[in-house]
C-alpha cells in the first residue's frame, strides 16, 4: 500500500509539471480566482484524477470517468452561477441542462459503473454506486477553502489502509495523490476543481465499498444522503446571505 501511495504522488507530480509546461488550449482556460480574489490553476485537478485513475486497478476507467465530468463542468460551468443540487434540478425541469446537471448524472452513473465492478448483488451495486457517487460530492462540497478537500481525502481514507486487501489499495491511491497537490493547494498556487474533488471523492467512495458489507454500505449511503442535503441547504443559505450583503452595498465577510 505504501508503494501504491508512493506512486501515485510521483504520477501526480510528473502530471502537475507537464500541464503547466504545456497548458491544453492556454493558461486561461485553467486559471481562476480564489476566493481571496488569487489567481490559481486548475492544474492540480487533472494530474491527480489521472493519477489515482491509473493506481486504482479495476475500477479506475469509472474514477477517471468521475474526474472528466468534473472537468466539464470546471470548464463549461465556469460561467454558471447557479451552484447545488436544487438550482440544476429546477433547470432541469425548465428543459435546460445545465453543466451541473451532467456532471451530477455523470458521476452518478461513474459510480454505479464502479459498484458494479467491486460488487455481485444487485442491491448492493447500487448501494455501491450511492457510496461512491455521494462520497465525490461530499468531497466536493468541502472543497471552499485551500487544502479543505486534500485533506479530508487524507483525512477519511487513513481508516481505509487499516483495512488492507483492495480497500486499502483504493485509500492509498486516493491519499497518494492527494498528498502529492497538498502543498500547492495550501499555497494557492493551484486548486483541484470538481476535476480532482470528484475523482478522489470516487476513489474514497470506492476503498469503502471495497471493505464494506451490505450494513455498512446502508449505512453509509444513508450519511451521505443526508450530508448532501444539509449541504445543499447550507450552501443556499450561504448564498442567500452573500446576495443580500451584496443588494445592501456592503461586503459579506465585513
Amino acid at each position: 500500500m505504501i508503494n501504491r501511495a508512493a506512486l501515485t504522488a510521483l504520477t501526480t507530480r510528473v502530471g502537475l509539471s507537464v500541464l503547466r509546461a504545456n497548458t491544453p488550449g492556454g493558461r486561461h482556460r485553467w486559471e481562476r480566482t480564489n476566493h481571496a480574489g488569487r489567481a490559481v490553476d486548475l492544474c492540480a485537478g487533472p494530474a491527480s484524477a489521472l493519477a489515482v485513475a491509473l493506481g486504482s486497478g479495476r475500477v479506475g476507467g469509472a474514477l477517471f470517468l468521475a474526474g472528466v465530468c468534473g472537468a466539464y463542468d470546471d470548464v463549461v460551468g465556469a460561467r454558471d452561477p447557479r451552484r447545488g443540487f436544487r438550482a440544476h434540478m429546477s433547470a432541469l425541469r425548465h428543459g435546460e441542462v445545465t453543466s451541473g446537471a451532467v456532471k451530477l448524472f455523470g458521476v452518478g452513473a461513474a459510480g454505479l459503473l464502479a459498484g458494479a465492478l467491486l460488487k455481485e448483488r444487485a442491491v448492493d451495486k447500487v448501494l455501491a454506486g450511492v457510496v461512491i457517487a455521494g462520497t465525490a460530492h461530499f468531497v466536493n462540497l468541502v472543497d471552499v477553502r485551500p487544502g479543505r478537500a486534500v485533506g479530508a481525502v487524507l483525512a477519511l481514507g487513513a481508516p481505509g489502509l487499516l483495512r488492507g486487501g483492495e480497500a486499502g489499495e483504493l485509500s492509498a491511491a486516493a491519499m497518494g495523490a492527494a498528498a502529492a497537490v497538498l502543498p500547492d493547494d495550501v499555497a494557492e498556487r493551484s486548486m483541484i476543481g470538481d476535476t480532482g474533488a470528484h475523482a478522489l471523492g470516487a476513489a474514497l467512495g470506492a476503498a469503502v465499498v471495497a471493505g464494506n458489507g451490505r450494513a455498512g454500505l446502508a449505512a453509509h449511503a444513508a450519511a451521505l444522503v443526508a450530508a448532501t442535503v444539509y449541504g445543499d441547504k447550507v450552501s443556499e443559505a450561504a448564498r442567500s446571505l452573500s446576495l443580500a450583503h451584496i443588494r445592501a452595498g456592503s461586503h459579506p465577510c465585513g
